[in-house]
């Protein structure tokens, strides 16, 4: 998993999460790692682009929400273990984080694996770039 970052101006600064390859269990604590870095360095606004994301696992779900709470302000890691802890997706806490964390160009495989487990009615997903960076 190759990760990078980009900035785009809209109406706000929008940060883009450039994800290249597999989101799974061997990398998820990776994508949280850096949103949590790319958050404490101040990053309010995250588009995270999937389009190079061939294949997304449970653990890779995980991460997106993760990722949700942590824009949320929501601490993530487990005082005990210093690994990231997860809970069930509730709209209603999370809706902070669903304001400043959105999804850009999931492809097919990934796209089918958000709609199948309910993250694609949760979570705002463009195909656009210049669309997703004007809607925050």
């Amino acid at each position: 998993m190759q990760i990078s970052f980009s900035k785009q101006e809209g109406r706000i600064p929008v940060t883009i999460m450039h994800l290249m390859g597999n989101l799974d269990a061997s990398n998820y604590t990776d994508v949280i790692a850096k949103a949590q870095e790319t958050y404490d360095e101040g990053t309010r606004d995250l588009l995270i682009d999937l389009s190079k994301v061939p294949y997304i696992s449970s653990a890779g779900l995980m991460s997106l929400h993760a990722v949700v709470l942590i824009f949320a302000g929501k601490s993530v890691q487990s005082k005990e273990t210093g690994r990231p802890s997860f809970r069930s997706i509730d709209p209603q806490r999370d809706s902070a984080g669903l304001q400043h964390v959105k999804l850009l160009s999931p492809q097919i495989a990934v796209e089918q694996v958000l709609d199948v487990v309910g993250l694609k009615q949760y979570l705002d997903i463009h195909t656009d770039l210049e669309n997703a960076v004007q809607s925050f």
